[in-house]
């Protein structure tokens, strides 16, 4: 056995969450792609059985009282609030991360004025997740507002009297750097405009701390490190402060004061309510219930020291079993600029990933040349991370 491998051993032993493994569905596989959808967490499928047997099955439409359907969206945000550092009553889960992008920056151009008060530009991370640039454009467009592009570097220094909001993603999803939440809220904060934050690559990773630095608005999905399943619905983070004036561009008749009193104008309920929109997804909302209880005793601290344990000992293992100038890391060495990813840079990279999965290795392939892997501290362990970087050094021989 090598001395990374006795190294890896010694090292799973002292791990305080080995034991959070015991609440997943696991095989012998080494999974690295938790950064596109979680393991199954083992309580789910008997949770999901009650809900299509006795709660639709016999209880049927009683279970939107008796079983807590209605209230579920802020039940279960309320759930999410801790792993993101916000107190209870200001996230609500419903609908995807697309749509919630969507009521977020419409409502934080609306929050800041609008063109109307002179604040007419959106800015957007240009490295962002596709789909946010797409709403982004779409949003501005919409609030009568100017698009301005620009990698997040760059905000502090575009940022004036005319910046409405702000859209940021908190960990870059190709390459796994962490972007500085607290230090370009303040920037945001400084130029009177709104801050909104795209969670999806740093919830249930590390530390977020939505209340503590102050960021207005906040979407994430929940499927990723929150392990919630394929299509889990995503959550809208509405800071308490600005609930009241919250004016969403989805307004449904689940987000109404009286959702059953069928009015023909509407009236916004009180509080993050107001994010609502349409009917909740009920079986992969409860599903997504059964799925935090993994969290159960668990800080996200502890899983934060963990992920940097693992993304450090992954690196290097790489370069001890990967032959020089094979590989090239394009993620940050410095804790305070990674996500919980590492993203390895090869020639023939969609290649090597099809190979590294037919071995039992599970990352994933980005465009061009980029090999991702992602590190869930809840289940992947030391000895995983090992013979990952030991069988990606085989394959690239």
């Amino acid at each position: 056995m090598s001395e990374l491998a006795l190294r890896a051993e010694k090292l799973d032993s002292a791990d305080e969450l080995a034991g959070v493994r015991a609440r997943f569905v696991l095989d012998d596989v080494v999974y690295l792609d938790g950064n596109s959808l979680g393991a199954l967490p083992a309580a789910v499928p008997e949770r999901v059985e009650d809900v299509v047997r006795r709660q639709w099955g016999s209880l049927r439409i009683r279970s939107w009282g008796e079983s807590g359907w209605w209230t579920a969206p802020e039940r279960i945000g309320d759930l999410v609030a801790p792993l993101v550092g916000a107190a209870a009553g200001q996230i609500v889960v419903g609908d995807s991360t697309s749509v919630n992008v969507f009521k977020a920056l419409v409502g934080a151009v609306r929050l800041a004025g609008g063109p109307e008060s002179g604040r007419d530009e959106v800015v957007v991370d240009a490295t962002t997740f596709p789909t946010d640039g797409y709403i982004a454009e779409s949003a501005a467009r919409m609030t009568g507002c100017t698009l301005r592009a620009v990698t997040p570097a760059e905000v502090p220094d575009v940022l004036s009297e005319r910046t409405a909001a702000v859209l940021l993603n908190h960990v870059d999803y190709r390459t796994g750097r962490l972007h500085d939440l607290p230090g370009l809220t303040s920037a945001v904060h400084a130029a009177g405009a709104i801050a909104v934050w795209d969670l999806c690559h740093s919830a249930g990773a590390l530390p977020v701390g939505l209340d503590a630095h102050g960021v207005d608005l906040a979407v994430g999905c929940t499927y990723k490190y929150l392990n919630g399943g394929p299509g889990s619905p995503a959550y809208l983070y509405v800071r308490r402060e600005h609930q009241d004036r919250f004016d969403s561009p989805l307004p449904g008749w689940n987000s109404h004061a009286e959702p059953f009193g069928m009015r023909t104008s509407y009236a916004p309920a009180p509080g993050a309510l107001r994010g609502r929109v349409g009917t909740p997804d009920i079986l992969s909302m409860l599903a997504l219930e059964a799925a935090l209880e993994v969290w159960d005793g668990v800080s996200v601290e502890a899983v934060r020291a963990k992920s940097l344990a693992l993304t450090d000992f992954f690196l290097e293992c790489v370069s001890a079993y990967v032959d020089e100038g094979r590989v090239e890391c394009v993620t940050p060495r410095a804790h305070a600029e990674r996500g919980s990813q590492v993203a390895l840079r090869c020639e023939n990279a969609d290649d090597v990933m099809r190979r590294l999965i037919e071995r039992g290795v599970v990352g994933d392939f980005r465009h061009p040349d980029v090999l991702r892997f992602g590190f869930t501290p809840l289940y992947v362990g030391f000895a995983d991370v090992e013979r990952a970087a030991r069988i990606l050094g085989e394959t690239l021989i």
